[in-house]
């Protein structure tokens, strides 16, 4: 009886310390790790460039390298002091891929490199409707003349001239797909330098890579035609994301 009353004893005073005992603290909760921070937003690639010709419109033809055949044109508007795609595709770019403008040879199948400006479209299909730049359409008798000893080297003419061999000039009926539309970049256009090059267009895609040109499908380049206002001075910038001929250069 007295073993038993002690064991009851003993066990009441067991229950009521752990009764009164305090609960175990929880474990504090780890602080939330802090959120990274957004990676910055790169600019609008005419934001980075050095000139964009002073107007309001711009199109932009990247390759990836100097030796690329491809890459994308982009046309731009500015707006509110930003600039701002209004549309884009993909190009096609020289044979023997880019070169820089300043020291490009003709014969070496590259696309120059470079800001310039656009003087006139040109084709032989009709200009697409909307079409605000000066249209010239193509003829039988028109040609593009290349020949370095030509006084009219680099420029469009209307019947060949005596002094411009027809083996060293474009006979632009030939060329029905690449020239149903075009417009005529002015590289090596206001003061030709002889040897340079000549007959430097954006265009409709043919079957490959051009001789030197950039071109586009034919529904790119007839956006681009409704697209250009000349009264807004567009250029277009040709060349790569970095390098010698970095685009960002011009």
């Amino acid at each position: 009886m007295r073993t038993a009353l002690a064991l009851a004893s003993v066990l009441l005073a067991v229950t009521t310390g752990a009764a009164a005992s305090p609960a175990s603290p929880a474990s504090p909760a780890a602080p939330a790790a802090p959120a990274a921070p957004a990676a910055p937003r790169e600019a609008p690639l005419p934001e980075r460039m050095a000139d964009t010709g002073g107007g309001s419109q711009l199109i932009t033809a990247e390759a990836p390298a100097t030796g690329s055949t491809t890459g994308r044109v982009t046309w731009w508007d500015r707006k509110d002091g930003r600039w701002v795609a209004a549309g884009s595709a993909d190009a096609r770019f020289g044979a023997g891929g880019l070169a820089e403008g300043a020291t490009r040879r003709q014969g070496t199948s590259t696309t120059p490199t470079g800001l310039y400006d656009l003087p006139y479209a040109f084709g032989v299909s009709p200009a697409p409707s909307g079409t605000a730049y000066r249209y010239r359409r193509v003829t039988d008798a028109s040609w593009w003349c290349q020949d370095n000893d030509a006084r009219s080297y680099n420029r469009w003419v209307e019947g060949l001239p005596r002094d411009c061999r027809p083996a060293d000039a474009e006979h632009l009926a030939d060329y029905p797909v690449q020239y149903a539309r075009a417009l005529v970049i002015g590289f090596n256009y206001d003061r030709p330098v002889h040897g340079r090059g000549a007959g430097i267009f954006l265009h409709v895609n043919g079957k490959g890579a051009t001789a030197g040109c950039v071109s586009v499908p034919p529904g790119a380049m007839s956006a681009i035609l409704t697209w250009a206002d000349p009264r807004r001075a567009p250029h277009i910038a040709v060349g790569t994301p970095s390098g010698a001929t970095a685009i960002t250069r011009y």
